[in-house]
């Protein structure tokens, strides 16, 4: 019998894993806003500032493969517990961090922050999707993402708000925003640490071993022989190397295309951009009853292409309104890829969530060289790397209708 997420159980589980798609939001919203935040206040390079998303999505990198182990031995409650006390702590380690005020202990917070967060994702997203009717998995997991691009918008404000001030940014060595920022959030964790140790969520992992057992061929196959699996960790490499490079620079696109504006502005522009993202969630979410994933994917791909290519001519004024677009056909991205990739796994779902978290590595590495490019040759020339990025998600969504029917008789290839 499958599991519907109208029954009482699977309706909570599926309610407060909702929660933390927008803890992480939040903190990845915040992220994009410290990048230029540091720039300023700390007198870093643009490759410099790029170490930032180094350490954040490295940690992804990390903790994915471990937290996945740990999840399939103890389920996927005691890996949430997890995600958020490294959550906790890491918001918590920005206290000392500014107390020191050097860019590596920032550093080294954001890292054990991410380190939580990359087991969350591990979790949640596999999750969420599993919570329901397998047919439906794509759409109920762009639903718990659409709460991510909720968190992502207020991020960007919350910088914007407190991280700068009208005539720039706070005053040097002056942290004191940002650490009560990420005390406050590490309040907020602690209480979802409680709420989700008393929840009695389901477990799942009896239904996952149900299901190979109904196919022992397809339990027997390896991991790295479903190809809509090796093609999306691929893709979900170069797609998030894409959408972090995009957020990373937003400001400073903006900055440099948009006549007499500030970092304060560009913030404030960033939680624009981040709420087209949301919409752009809950459209292609409602979108997607009527229109195939991949089909949706590819023609999102294409368009994102087209964009990078406008902000390229570096045009004032147009860059920056091409840059929000893209975020709104970024959108349902990561979960569209996501959920195809895992989708026909099975009990493997757990080790290949993993693969595809540590795929999210793709931005630790993006901004470093967009930064490089943007320092030699100005920000708006660096979107030709995520313009690549998308043509390489179009090639996975024109290839998924082909590739899937392989998984079905897996065993037999």
């Amino acid at each position: 019998m499958k599991a519907k997420i109208t029954e009482p159980q699977f309706r909570l589980g599926f309610m407060l894993v909702t929660t933390l798609f927008f803890m992480w939001g939040l903190s990845y919203g915040l992220v994009d806003v410290l990048n230029k935040h540091f720039q300023e206040a700390l007198h870093i390079t643009k490759a410099q500032s790029g170490l930032i998303q180094a350490a954040y999505f490295g940690a992804y990198f990390v903790i994915a493969l471990p937290a996945g182990l740990f999840i399939n031995k103890k389920g996927y409650k005691a890996g949430i517990i997890l995600g958020l006390s490294l959550y906790a702590i890491g918001a918590l380690l920005f206290v000392p961090a500014a107390m020191q005020l050097t860019f590596s202990f920032f550093l080294f917070a954001l890292f054990v922050l991410a380190l939580g967060l990359g087991c969350l994702e591990t979790a949640a997203n596999p999750y969420s999707a599993a919570l329901g009717d397998p047919t439906t998995a794509e759409q109920r997991l762009n639903l718990s993402q659409s709460f991510n691009g909720l968190g992502q918008f207020f991020g960007p404000l919350i910088g914007g708000l407190f991280f700068f001030s009208d005539s720039g940014v706070e005053a040097s060595g002056d942290f004191t925003a940002v650490t009560y920022t990420y005390v406050g959030i590490a309040v907020i964790v602690i209480i979802l640490i409680a709420l989700f140790a008393k929840a009695n969520l389901p477990d799942l992992r009896e239904s996952e071993a149900k299901l190979d057992a109904a196919n022992i061929k397809n339990s027997s196959a390896s991991l790295w022989s479903y190809k809509e699996f090796k093609f999306g960790v691929i893709t979900l490499f170069f797609y998030v190397a894409a959408q972090v490079g995009v957020g990373a620079f937003f400001i400073n696109l903006m900055v440099e295309t948009w006549p007499q504006s500030s970092s304060q502005q560009g913030a404030y522009f960033l939680s624009i951009a981040m709420l087209a993202f949301l919409i752009g969630r809950f459209i292609s979410t409602a979108l997607m009853s009527k229109i195939a994933a991949n089909k949706l994917l590819m023609i999102y791909a294409i368009i994102n292409t087209a964009l990078c290519a406008v902000i390229l001519s570096g045009t004032d004024y147009v860059s920056v309104i091409a840059a929000i677009s893209v975020f709104f056909f970024m959108s349902s991205m990561f979960p569209t890829i996501f959920a195809m990739g895992v989708k026909n796994l099975g009990s493997k779902t757990k080790i290949g969530s993993s693969f595809m978290i540590m795929a999210i590595v793709g931005g630790a590495v993006m901004p470093y060289f967009m930064g490089k490019m943007g320092d030699h040759f100005g920000t708006h020339v660096s979107y030709a790397l995520p313009l690549v990025c998308f043509l390489i998600v179009f090639a996975y969504a024109l290839s998924y209708k082909k590739i899937v029917p392989n998984s079905a008789n897996i065993a037999a290839n």
